[in-house]
């Protein structure tokens, strides 16, 4: 039988007039949707659309036209489209008994694996009888697992035998069937069923700007923000990048329901959770109350971020940086300085923290959710701390592969040129040297920007006033400056702030209102900096080899033999071991 052609594709989302038109070609009749699987659906028909759950939409706007439709998950057993297709499957049943000795009709066996075997006998019967089928399987990760076959129960064993039959059945492809597994995150299922040569994998993307503000508009019809509220529509739209249909619903029904004006820190805030909460707390948003005028020193680093930063507001994706390497010796100020530049264009950042797991399957299922999530999110800086140690590389063993594969995935995201200068990487790191240079190539991480601690009188000075903006340290006089200049030669930005917080800390104690001199003097007496002079250095000299500017390295290194920097850093690298 020949497959039905659809009038119409138009009203359709991309994803599902892709998976009409593979379908349509003849050539693959098993489909995996997977991403945004647990939101709504936007079902346009007769001029006017409603926003459905993806079973519904399925059913309804794909599948309507279908002879028989049902769906199964393992925890909610199967279901149909209606009474009428249920009763057709009860006949089958009752015919399966008398045939094979068994009482299905008095209720269906528990272990998946029978139950898509009695779907496979009934849609036999039903394609013999030039019957259009549509069978959904949700979530299929839980039929079909990801992981080796030698470590699988025998049900999950039976469940990918059935599935990879399904996928290549002759007689599935010539009739009018399509098979559909949905599952939150590709990763978590079966490779061996995702490379089948019979299965097409679509990703459901979150909404886009366009589309949520049709999805919010079509919400304010139905309920009016409490009175107060400054956001409109579009504002909404523009500020939900990262969040679902049902998060966007959950949000407008809060600020109703508790009848909380809706202005844009309210939005920003509610956000945060959802977001954070999405990510399963892998993501961490950073919040910033400074821009790069609050940086000391670093006065090259600054003025090419703050380029970055004018194309970006001038919406030049095309000529910022994929990403940048951050490097330098310890208490440089790596992560404030990404900070303020997020706080300095007027983008969200956030932090990408531990995504690895113990478990089979997890970690991968993890980043895949954080990546999908950061793409939504776009323009967004992302910040990566300690990302020699937290990346990983491709020669990781011991794994089973999983570090390998996680390093795959960053790195085709970080390379992907379509994301240019809306996700941008901040890979921070003291041994730029460990760092993969699959990574730091050009088309990744392109730009690497090295700090070192301040070099002249001038800069410390720079560094101790930002250092009382970000304390809340007034140091009184002159005096107290010229003290400060005297003893701070070989303190880094950290320590500057340490110093500052004691001296205040005795200040505070003798009821002062300012830090003076002899606080500052009680407080360079007492302190002692933390001394790793070998390890400083080779942070040091790692970052002048990582630096792709001439003029963000100190004169001292400028002109300096590379030769014999290799050199050095092979010899302290030895004693550091």
């Amino acid at each position: 039988m020949i497959p039905e052609t659809p009038t119409t594709m138009d009203g359709l989302p991309d994803w599902a007039r892709r998976l009409s038109e593979k379908y349509y070609s003849r050539t693959l009749a098993m489909f995996v949707l997977h991403g945004n699987v647990h939101d709504l659906v936007a079902w346009k028909r007769g001029g006017h659309t409603d926003f459905v759950p993806l079973p519904a939409f399925l059913n309804g706007a794909l599948f309507g036209r279908r002879d028989l439709v049902l769906s199964y998950d393992r925890g909610g057993g199967l279901a149909f489209a209606n009474a009428a297709m249920q009763d057709d499957f009860q006949r089958a049943l009752s015919g399966y008994d008398a045939f094979h000795g068994t009482k299905y009709t008095q209720g269906l066996p528990r272990n998946p694996d029978a139950v898509l075997a009695l779907i496979e006998s009934f849609m036999r019967v039903r394609v013999a009888d030039a019957k259009k089928i549509a069978i959904t399987l949700l979530y299929a990760d839980m039929l079909s697992p990801a992981g080796d076959s030698a470590g699988m129960s025998s049900e999950d064993r039976n469940c990918l035998v059935i599935l990879k039959r399904w996928a290549q059945n002759q007689s599935f492809l010539s009739a009018d069937v399509t098979l559909c597994l949905v599952t939150e995150s590709l990763s978590g299922l079966n490779a061996g069923l995702i490379q089948n040569p019979g299965v097409a994998a679509l990703e459901i993307p979150l909404p886009d700007e366009e589309e949520r503000l049709e999805f919010v508009r079509w919400q304010l019809e139905k309920k009016e923000l409490p009175a107060g509220s400054e956001v409109t529509a579009e504002t909404l739209a523009k500020l939900g990048g990262g969040l679902k249909r049902v998060q966007l619903q959950n949000l407008i029904a809060y600020a109703c329901e508790n009848r909380q004006p809706l202005t844009i820190p309210v939005v920003a805030k509610l956000k945060k959770e959802l977001i954070e909460a999405e990510s399963g707390g892998l993501l961490e948003f950073v919040h910033s109350r400074f821009d790069l005028s609050m940086v000391a020193g670093h006065e090259a680093v600054k003025r090419k971020l703050r380029e970055a930063a004018s194309a970006l507001r001038a919406g030049r994706f095309d000529v910022v940086p994929m990403g940048y390497v951050i490097c330098g010796p310890v208490g440089t100020g790596k992560t404030f300085l990404t900070t303020c530049f997020a706080g300095e264009v007027g983008i969200p950042a956030v932090m990408l923290k531990n995504f690895r797991s113990m478990w089979q399957g997890v970690t991968e299922s993890n980043l895949e959710r954080v990546l999908t999530l950061l793409k939504a999110m776009s323009p967004i800086a992302v910040v990566v701390d300690e990302a020699d140690a937290q990346l990983g590389n491709r020669s990781s063993f011991g794994d089973s592969g999983v570090s390998n594969r996680v390093f795959a995935q960053i790195a085709q995201f970080m390379g992907n040129t379509e994301l240019r200068g809306k996700v941008i990487w901040f890979l921070l790191t003291c041994r730029p040297d460990l760092l993969p240079v699959d990574l730091k190539r050009q088309g990744r991480a392109e730009e690497h920007l090295a700090l070192f601690y301040p070099d002249t009188d001038e800069e410390r000075l720079a560094m101790l006033r930002a250092m009382q903006k970000k304390t809340n340290t007034r140091v009184a006089s002159e005096e107290a400056e010229k003290f400060f200049l005297a003893h701070s030669a070989s303190l880094s930005g950290a320590d500057t702030e340490a110093v500052l917080v004691r001296a205040r800390m005795k200040s505070a104690i003798e009821g002062d209102a300012a830090v003076d001199a002899e606080d500052l003097m009680a407080a360079f007496s007492d302190f002692i900096p933390p001394s790793y002079p070998t390890e400083i250095e080779l942070q040091k000299l790692v970052a002048v080899l990582e630096c792709t500017s001439k003029s963000l390295l100190p004169e001292e290194y400028r002109h300096m033999d590379r030769g014999e920097i290799l050199r050095r850093v092979a010899e302290m690298s030895s004693l550091n071991r």
